[in-house]
């Protein structure tokens, strides 16, 4: 059977295509709109600048004021006569001799001189000496370590004997107290250097006074040679209310 219409009238043949120019004319059109712009006349026009507003400047006339050159120097004043004074006093001149010798010269022998040897005082601790110092009484201990009890023991004991206790009652302290003694033995053997740390100055005086009557002991030796000894004593005694 025969198609009564001829293909060629077929107007949905080319529709596609249609569609494809008209959305390409569309967006061009779009972009074309929306990139757009527009100025101001006002704004655009500034090549002309309009110079009747201005004020002329009014520019004052100064005048430089000249200032007169400086007066010319004095001339200098020309003594009328110069007096040449001779000098009538002699100078002595002074000759420095040469200290060098020459080989006529004899040499003169100088004698020895004899240089004292400054011995210095050496302090060594007590519990570190080779020989310690010896308490009368103490001579006949064997080693050190015999003679350093002996020895502590000699001062403790006179310390108690010779110690005001009273003292302390007295200057009103009570309970147990501390006294703190450093002394050195010389190397004569004698007491010096007393110090004392105590609660109250009267017993730092009292035990000053009873160490300085400790007798003179015979003197600490370091490698045979007599040393100053530091000694510490600490004395304690419990005052009854």
């Amino acid at each position: 059977m025969e198609p009564k219409k001829s293909t060629k009238s077929d107007v949905s043949r080319n529709s596609s295509l249609f569609f494809a120019v008209g959305l390409t004319l569309m967006m061009g059109l779009t972009y074309l709109t929306i990139n757009y712009k527009s100025y101001e006349k006002e704004a655009i026009d500034i090549g002309q600048v309009d110079l009747g507003d201005l004020e002329e400047e009014e520019i004052p006339i100064t005048q430089q004021q000249l200032t007169p050159p400086p007066p010319p120097p004095p001339p200098p004043v020309v003594p009328e006569e110069i007096e040449i004074v001779e000098d009538e006093k002699e100078i002595e001149e002074t000759v420095i001799e040469s200290t060098e010798t020459n080989q006529e010269e004899e040499i003169v022998e100088v004698e020895e001189v004899e240089v004292e040897e400054v011995e210095e005082d050496i302090e060594v601790p007590f519990s570190v000496i080779e020989n310690v110092p010896v308490f009368p009484g103490c001579e006949g201990e064997k080693n050190n370590t015999a003679k350093r009890n002996c020895m502590s023991e000699k001062i403790s004991s006179f310390v108690n004997k010779k110690f005001n206790t009273e003292l302390a009652s007295d200057l009103g302290l009570s309970g147990r107290l501390r006294i703190n003694v450093i002394f050195k033995i010389d190397k004569t053997g004698n007491i010096t250097g007393i110090r004392a740390r105590a609660p109250h100055p009267g017993l730092e005086k009292e035990a000053q006074r009873v160490i300085g009557l400790l007798p003179k002991m015979k003197p600490g030796k370091q490698r045979g040679k007599a040393v100053t000894v530091p000694y510490s004593l600490p004395i304690l005694f419990q005052v009854q209310d």
